[in-house]
């Protein structure tokens, strides 16, 4: 019996410890599907905690999905983004492994918003789903398709990480 509730012990302190956002000096990174028209490709982002409700990062996407027939660079695939993140969840306080977090990101293609959401499993394991979009395109040649490709709503979806 002693040892029943020894180990029950152990997975509450390990659940209560899985927080999605700690604050000043949390570190996350997140890695995942970017889901769009006319393309696919994978999303990755890392983000730093300033304070108890701040944290800002870095963005970065690349299109794979795209037909041949298109004929776009590497320029035209990649979006590098600098972001700024509002952690809600101990705001909204659901759960203290859920994390809402609405922001905003200055990238070479546009200047977005995203509304992102990452549920810890564990210390260091997670998932996560974010919508992003542009709220203010640079240019609006709409022939462009790799303007067009970084300048519409996208979602991501994928695994997060803390260290």
């Amino acid at each position: 019996m002693k040892n029943i509730l020894l180990i029950i012990a152990l997975v509450s302190v390990s659940v209560l410890n899985a927080q999605a956002y700690k604050g000043k000096g949390d570190q996350k990174f997140q890695i995942g599907a970017n889901i769009q028209d006319e393309a696919t490709g994978i999303t990755v982002t890392y983000d730093y905690g300033l304070g108890e409700n701040i944290s800002v990062g870095i963005s970065s996407s690349y299109a794979l999905g795209i037909d041949d027939r298109l004929n776009i660079g590497f320029g035209d695939r990649f979006d590098l983004k600098a972001r700024f993140n509002a952690n809600l969840g101990n705001v909204i306080n659901i759960d203290e492994n859920f994390d809402f977090y609405p922001g905003l990101s200055l990238s070479l293609k546009n200047f977005g918003g995203h509304l992102g959401a990452c549920y810890f499993f564990s210390e260091g394991f997670g998932l996560f789903t974010e919508a992003t979009f542009p709220l203010a395109k640079y240019s609006d040649d709409k022939s462009d398709i790799g303007y067009y490709i970084h300048n519409q709503f996208a979602l991501n979806i994928g695994a997060a990480f803390k260290f």
